[in-house]
């Protein structure tokens, strides 16, 4: 792969727009839990049974899929506190590199 072509791809991957994580998000819903189109604020556990199983599984599958990687706690403080769809949002967007972070010599290289 050319050093242009493997920079792009790296871009395309460690940034991530809001709507991006969100298809993710929506994507292993369909795939791993069967559950289609689930509202950004929907209660998951009340509105899908989406129990404390399905929550380790998802962050095991967010971590594969958006190449990030999270320790036991933050995982048990996650499923404490995370309901919705939006919050799985803000939680990942916390973890991933963002644009305004890199220089802008990282950018051209």
């Amino acid at each position: 792969m050319s050093a242009v072509l493997s920079n792009f791809y790296l871009k395309i991957q460690v940034f991530m727009t809001r709507e991006n994580i969100q298809n993710e998000i929506f994507s292993l819903f369909r795939e791993h839990f069967e559950i289609e189109d689930p509202g950004l604020d929907d209660d998951l556990k009340d509105v899908h049974g989406f129990d404390s199983i399905d929550a380790i599984e998802l962050f095991i599958e967010l971590e594969k899929t958006l190449h990030i990687n999270l320790d036991q706690e933050i995982k048990k403080d996650a499923m404490l506190h995370i309901r919705t769809v939006n919050q799985i949002c803000d939680y990942v967007e916390q973890f991933l590199p963002r644009e305004d972070a890199v220089s802008p010599c990282a950018m051209s290289n």
